[in-house]
């Protein structure tokens, strides 16, 4: 269970003026600004990206987005970042594990978050905000309780609350408590701003990538078999569920 470390919850606050309209707007508007004044790099890092990982620089996956009110499930976009890890392979054609495959650029990118970037396409095209809880994996998803599963009921954000106490380096739990925090205490554009003020912050100080002593971090479901959370098989039909909602996806 996730446990609230603040107040008396704050509600109604989510549909304010600027969190129903003016947030969206004035993200577009700061993506584009962005990307424009960004686009040298973004190009040097797209032809650099493609010879680094012998191949397409982008890494595409589709990802949990805003719970839709037609359907009440969430909407599954596909978020685009710049890859960090090349597709070598074993000789069977398996991957090699994330720790060989993370090379010296994507341990760069890495460590300056400009693998981020291209996210900036996500917000313009509306599938995603500047400010907002980070899209998880779908087999991250199906393993949340509806009441973790609140974090979608806003659009997902390139950083949040969470990333700027902590990113990779707090566990699953104070992740969805940050979240939430972020829904139940309003969302309002100084807190955006105040959000995207400690981002870069972090991003300079190049703090809290990776959790401790891995190349990546666990995906929940893996943390909760890890911990004991759920059995092998609650884990295995876990992970059909997800395949499932991934089917179809293009």
């Amino acid at each position: 269970m996730i446990r609230q470390r603040w107040g008396s919850r704050v509600t109604g606050q989510t549909n304010g003026v600027y969190a129903r309209y003016i947030k969206r707007i004035l993200g577009k508007v700061l993506a584009v600004t962005a990307l424009l004044i960004l686009l040298p790099l973004f190009l040097l890092l797209t032809l650099t990206g493609a010879a680094a990982m012998r191949g397409n620089p982008f890494f595409v996956q589709p990802r949990p987005g805003k719970i839709s009110p037609k359907t009440g499930r969430e909407q599954i976009f596909r978020l685009i970042k710049f890859r960090t890890m090349d597709n070598r392979r074993d000789r069977n054609g398996k991957l090699l594990p994330d720790e060989e495959r993370l090379n010296a650029y994507g341990r760069f990118l890495r460590r300056t978050s400009l693998d981020e970037l291209p996210q900036l396409l996500n917000v313009i095209s509306g599938t995603g905000v500047l400010v907002g809880p980070r899209p998880m994996l779908v087999r991250d998803m199906v393993f949340m309780s509806p009441q973790v599963r609140r974090r979608h009921t806003v659009w997902p954000g390139i950083t949040g609350w969470a990333q700027v106490h902590g990113r990779n380096s707090i566990s699953w739990e104070e992740k969805f408590v940050y979240d939430l925090e972020y829904i139940d205490r309003g969302i309002t554009f100084r807190g955006d701003l105040q959000i995207l003020a400690m981002t870069l912050m972090q991003v300079f100080k190049h703090s809290d990538v990776n959790r401790e002593g891995t190349a990546s971090d666990l995906d929940y479901g893996d943390w909760l078999l890890a911990d004991g959370g759920v059995t092998q098989e609650e884990y295995d039909k876990k992970q059909r569920e997800a395949l499932e909602l991934l089917r179809g996806v293009s």
